[in-house]
């Protein structure tokens, strides 16, 4: 029997067993997301893995970690919270992936004023999802309730992702090179950047978050800005697993285009995107028209469309496409191609070929 209860500490505000509930309410979540490998379940001092590195020659591991910014506060305000453990996988994986790396495993950090055992089992439930659908596991996390610093309705949640890449086929931009094709794979929405410019156009504390718009195609403005963010794990892997010698992948984060892009370009080589070729959805164009904000600085805030892109030999990008149109991504399409220049990011209404 668990005697664990202490009165004292309930008084000051931190219900233990409000946690120990939350655990067996997420726990058949967290079985969702086991995987060849899981060696401990949920409630040890640490998550055990123990990876199957057969067939690598100098395996590396890679690690990412990240949270989800201000889009909590939407997720607050819609009291609805079984996806923003989604964002929070993605902007994880998504990174990692960029490198090639192969996701193995995921923990989360939740920091709660009040700790609701329903409330973080919902939360919990997404960030499985997320891991569903990027092919990794649960292993671990941990939840600490924060009276007296966090408001009771209020939490935030980070997480990192554990992944493992042959040293040989590491992803870093290097065999990026003039004449490759930049392919994109589209986004599902702004993704968990920019909320913070997002909440002051829309003065989100006092906006209608849950009327149908005609400029959302019908949809209200809570449910665009709450869908979460696109996982391209399983895109990706299946170009590498189907010998595409990817050259470089940028995950199109904060910073938008102009930050992030040139990560994954070597000097002296610039990315011009057909600017006819990019999707703009329509939150996008109600964000820039409410706020009157300046393309660039939309660009420079926003994935506007693309949350991912790749540079492939130019004779290699047919097959890309295929390959990415048969594993999920049937939007994705070439939008630019690579060139000599300062290593910045150009939109063109006419840009050169691709030699």
């Amino acid at each position: 029997m668990n005697h664990s209860h202490s009165d004292a500490y309930a008084a000051a505000g931190v219900d233990i067993t409000a946690g120990y509930e939350g655990v067996r309410l997420m726990k058949p979540f967290v079985e969702r997301t086991r995987i060849p490998g899981v060696v401990s379940g949920i409630g040890g001092f640490g998550g055990l893995f123990a990876p199957d590195l057969s067939g690598m020659t100098e395996p590396v591991l890679v690690s990412g970690t990240d949270g989800v910014g201000t889009k909590l506060r939407l997720a607050q305000l819609l009291d609805k919270h079984d996806t923003i453990g989604i964002d929070c996988v993605a902007m994880c994986v998504n990174d990692i992936i960029c490198c090639g790396a192969r996701p193995l495993f995921f923990l989360d950090y939740i920091a709660i004023g009040k700790n609701e055992a329903e409330k973080v089992a919902s939360i919990v439930s997404g960030v499985a999802e997320g891991c569903v659908q990027s092919g990794c596991a649960l292993i671990g996390g941990e939840t600490a309730e924060h009276p007296g610093v966090m408001a009771p309705d209020d939490y935030d949640i980070a997480g990192f992702a554990v992944g493992v890449v042959d040293k040989p086929k590491i992803i870093d931009g290097s065999r990026v090179r003039e004449g490759d094709a930049l392919i994109g794979l589209t986004s599902s929405g702004v993704h968990s950047n920019g909320f913070s410019l997002v909440r002051k156009v829309f003065d989100i504390e006092h906006a209608d978050l849950k009327t149908p718009m005609d400029e959302l195609n019908g949809k209200s403005l809570g449910e665009v800005l709450l869908a979460p963010t696109k996982l391209y794990v399983k895109p990706l892997l299946a170009l590498l697993e189907g010998g595409i010698d990817l050259h470089g992948a940028s995950h199109i984060t904060g910073g938008g285009f102009f930050e992030n892009v040139p990560r994954m370009l070597p000097k002296g080589l610039e990315a011009h995107f057909h600017a006819a070729m990019l999707p703009r959805l329509p939150i996008f164009e109600l964000i820039a028209k409410r706020g009157n904000v300046s393309e660039h600085d939309m660009y420079n805030t926003f994935n506007m469309g693309l949350g991912m892109v790749l540079a492939v030999p130019a004779e290699d990008a047919d097959r890309a496409l295929e390959l990415l149109h048969a594993a999920g991504e049937p939007d994705a399409a070439v939008v630019g191609s690579v060139h000599p220049g300062s290593g910045g990011v150009l939109f063109c209404e006419v840009c050169p070929p691709v030699l």
